[in-house]
């Protein structure tokens, strides 16, 4: 009896076995890679992924931003069975194109099509982080080219959501030459006085701000968004100097002339109606030609 009154107790904590421990099923919990809070998924959700904490806006994939943007999504999708070819015989291309498929559940990283903002039909091009880190090649710039045509044929506003590490290295020039392709497609429908509404999100770095991400007649990006041609790194090391810490991001190039306004994700349909009615391209205006 004194022997059990006087036991040693543990001065430790005694760490519950991994069976004890509760199951919390995957995605119910999202936590924000820039404060550090943690968010039901749900809720995120519904604050259109953009932190109740710290404002960071999370990255969409292609389809959730039609979702957030469109009044009703797409009423038509433009060249959905359009996949990429293996030009040059890269090693493991094809094997990682499936890959690709299969964990973003599209078949290249943009989606192109026709759809409705605050009633005014316009054509879309949404591209995805998600795919190939939303890398450009014959497939993306094919793809956004159509789109430029469809807007200049149907006299619609064109609307671009831009996401990309760059150009598809796994393509060669046959990706370089997208740059060229969308640009000379855009002065195009610049002649033909067509309107080109161009929002970049994080991050937009490469062949993509080089060519059709920074031609619009009016260039906005969510707060935060990275984007440039070249990566912090590579510049320092090229200047040999420090560059600033917001170096690349929508408010450093909102300051030195880059863009037209930084617009946070829930005022940009708002936005996006206002920019189209000025241009008499709202409901039942005409086509502002």
């Amino acid at each position: 009896m004194f022997k059990d009154f006087f036991h040693k107790k543990k001065k430790y904590a005694t760490i519950p076995s991994e069976k004890s421990k509760r199951d919390i099923p995957e995605g119910i919990m999202t936590k924000c890679p820039e404060c550090g809070s943690i968010h039901p998924s749900k809720d995120l959700q519904k604050n259109l992924k953009v932190c109740s904490n710290c404002d960071h806006h999370f990255r969409l994939t292609a389809k959730e931003r039609i979702e957030m943007i469109l009044d009703d999504g797409l009423t038509v999708e433009y060249d959905r069975e359009m996949v990429s070819v293996d030009p040059i015989q890269f090693p493991s291309y094809t094997e990682k194109i499936e890959q690709q498929k299969a964990t973003s559940e599209m078949n290249d990283a943009v989606i192109t099509g026709e759809g409705r903002i605050g009633g005014c039909e316009v054509i879309v091009a949404a591209m995805s982080f998600s795919f190939f880190a939303g890398s450009m090649g014959s497939v993306v710039g094919e793809k956004v080219t159509r789109a430029i045509e469809a807007a200049d044929r149907k006299q619609c506003p064109l609307i671009i959501f831009s996401t990309s590490g760059g150009a598809r290295m796994q393509e060669s020039i046959l990706s370089l030459m997208q740059m060229a392709k969308t640009s000379a497609a855009l002065t195009k429908l610049d002649k033909n006085k067509g309107l080109f509404i161009s929002i970049i999100t994080d991050p937009t770095l490469g062949g993509v701000p080089a060519s059709f991400a920074m031609l619009g007649d009016y260039i906005l990006a969510e707060p935060g968004t990275s984007f440039g041609f070249t990566g912090r790194r590579v510049i320092e090391q090229t200047i040999r100097q420090k560059l600033p810490d917001n170096f690349q991001t929508a408010e450093f190039n909102l300051r030195h002339g880059h863009l037209d306004k930084v617009v946070h994700r829930e005022q940009l349909k708002q936005t996006l109606v206002r920019l189209l009615n000025m241009h008499q391209f709202g409901e039942g205006s005409g086509d502002g030609r």
